[in-house]
């Protein structure tokens, strides 16, 4: 199984957001983005994540790394993607809170374990370096 993450990133800080409670990973941070459905690129996928969980368009830029995990037993695959915010009137409807934050910050949170394995992948490119 395909998911993707929308890295966005401001100077040395990424967007994450907290996800609403319920389920094994409500609570927790993420980059967000989400599974991609059957016949749908990664891009497409990221743009229509970003609209359905924050109600904004995003503009999809260089893929930055992937991860492998098993979530109940299955394989999957998370594809990270820089992207870029077009607007920023966020309207949260999967999450509770977001802010920006730096990689040391994210690895002092309660973070999805599946997007905590693209720290190394981030940190290797040099991102969120002011």
């Amino acid at each position: 199984m395909i998911s993707v993450a929308g890295i966005a990133i401001e100077g040395d800080k990424f967007f994450i957001a907290r996800r609403t409670a319920g389920g094994d990973l409500g609570g927790k941070w993420e980059f967000p983005g989400g599974k991609a459905e059957e016949g749908e690129s990664d891009q497409d996928a990221m743009i229509r994540e970003y609209d359905e969980e924050f109600s904004v368009p995003v503009q999809v830029g260089s893929f930055l790394g992937s991860a492998s995990f098993e979530h109940r037993g299955l394989g999957h695959t998370l594809n990270a993607y820089r992207i870029y915010f077009l607007k920023t009137d966020f309207k949260l409807t999967e999450h509770t809170e977001w802010r920006w934050a730096s990689i040391e910050e994210i690895e002092k949170l309660d973070f999805v374990p599946s997007d905590g394995k693209l720290l190394p992948i981030l940190k290797a490119y040099g991102c969120g370096e002011a």
